[in-house]
């Protein structure tokens, strides 16, 4: 039985089997005790090693992607273009992502009391980060940190991410030789930080058991009818970004025909779905960019793993929704500024997520510990996540190569600009 097939088992049966406990046994000493001492620590164990996961993979993966551009040249000439549209485009998919989940509220309806009990059983300090939870002057300052150990530690978010970009950037500035045994390190950490997720997520189905076993004991079955309304908001902001978002920026950036830009890519879109990993559908992508899209391999070479680690348009859009609706279902409000933080965050932390399955799922529970929403609230959602994985990596896949298309236009009208001005010979492409 495939994992996800167990987890989406264990959603089910522990919804079943709590709720038949809190229809026939609500309030009894003994139900509370299961409830208690064995149903939620198993939940937290799964939790806790997911969460713990969070700083290193922020870090090498963000260090790792800035470094892997090269150096300060191509930073400067194709780096920054790439990196705009990146984040222009997954700024976008978060914005689509937080208007839906606004108007709908896919969270809302809970009774008053149940939303009490609810912050009463998983609001918990130990598992609230640091860093500012609204906006103001001070953000901006705390995002520079004093001390990045001590911000890792606290895993101050913006800081850590700050830290490591930054640090990225001084390995790639630094002589080759010096620079690559630190990026053997971190990319070793970083396998061994997927390994570790990939352990935990063995642990899901039992975890998802426990967890939702603990609501749907207390809380009964009214909390999942919020559930389906989450996942037909998610899969209408995915599918929104693709058909508006994702074709208006190929149309104006790439200056290429949507229709021709979503044809041709069809053997990564079905590897993506069915593999749900911008990594492992990243050998199909550079092949299509370069046969099916005409992006010269250097492009495509320098773009698409690029993407593959930093560009999450479906990521973000997912990470904005879900935050905002275990917020309301937890009855937690968030303020403009605190919405407006939740963006930023599902924008930059979706450069830190792994591109393989479930890897988003660390990283969005710091993004709802960091604006007050128990982190805990991500096992409502754990069963139905294996579709939404499958549609976001679509998403994501699509989203760089759309970027692909539009950094290689950029490329040939510099080069053109270059052959086109006296006393200067353009670089040859040929054989690249």
């Amino acid at each position: 039985m495939k994992l996800h097939t167990k987890i989406a088992l264990g959603l089910v049966l522990g919804a079943l089997v709590g709720g038949l406990g809190n229809a026939f046994f609500g309030g009894a000493p003994w139900l509370d005790w299961v409830s208690t001492n064995v149903a939620y620590p198993v939940g937290q164990v799964f939790l806790r090693l997911l969460f713990m996961t969070v700083v290193p993979i922020v870090f090498t993966s963000i260090a790792l992607g800035v470094a892997g551009i090269g150096d300060i040249g191509t930073l400067g000439r194709l780096g920054g273009r790439t990196m705009m549209f990146f984040a222009f485009s997954t700024l976008i998919a978060a914005t689509i992502g937080l208007t839906l989940v606004n108007t709908v509220r896919p969270g809302g309806g809970l009774p008053e009391e149940t939303r009490d009990a609810l912050m009463t059983q998983f609001a918990s300090d130990d598992l609230v980060v640091g860093g500012p939870s609204d906006f103001g002057v001070s953000t901006f300052v705390e995002i520079v940190p004093r001390n990045p150990v001590f911000a890792a530690a606290d895993t101050d978010m913006l800081a850590l991410i700050f830290f490591s970009l930054i640090f990225g950037v001084a390995l790639m500035m630094i002589p080759k030789e010096k620079a690559q045994p630190v990026l053997d390190v971190l990319d070793g950490i970083g396998e061994a930080i997927i390994k570790i997720i990939d352990m935990a997520m063995a642990l899901a189905p039992y975890g998802v058991f426990g967890l939702i076993f603990v609501i749907t004991s207390q809380f009964g079955w009214s909390i999942l009818g919020q559930l389906s309304m989450y996942v037909i908001v998610v899969l209408l902001g995915l599918l929104l970004h693709a058909a508006f978002g994702v074709s208006a920026l190929v149309r104006i950036f790439g200056r290429m025909n949507p229709v021709r830009f979503w044809k041709s890519i069809e053997a990564p879109i079905i590897t993506a779905f069915s593999t749900s990993s911008s990594m492992a559908t990243l050998p199909t992508s550079i092949s299509t960019a370069e046969k099916e899209l005409d992006v010269q391999p250097k492009i495509a070479g320098f773009v698409l793993p690029l993407g593959a680690t930093m560009n999450m348009n479906g990521t973000a859009l997912f990470e904005g929704v879900t935050v905002l609706f275990v917020a309301q279902v937890f009855g937690v409000g968030l303020g403009i500024g605190s919405q407006v933080l939740v963006i930023v965050l599902a924008v930059v932390t979706a450069i830190g997520a792994a591109g393989v399955p479930g890897g988003s799922l660390p990283l969005m529970m710091l993004v709802m510990a960091t604006v007050g929403v128990p982190p805990e609230g991500i096992a409502i959602i754990l069963g139905v996540d294996r579709i939404l994985d499958m549609a976001r990596t679509t998403l994501n896949v699509s989203g760089d190569l759309a970027a692909s298309v539009y950094v290689d236009r950029i490329d040939r009208e510099l080069e053109g600009a270059t052959a086109m001005t006296p006393g200067v010979t353009a670089t040859s492409t040929v054989g690249d």
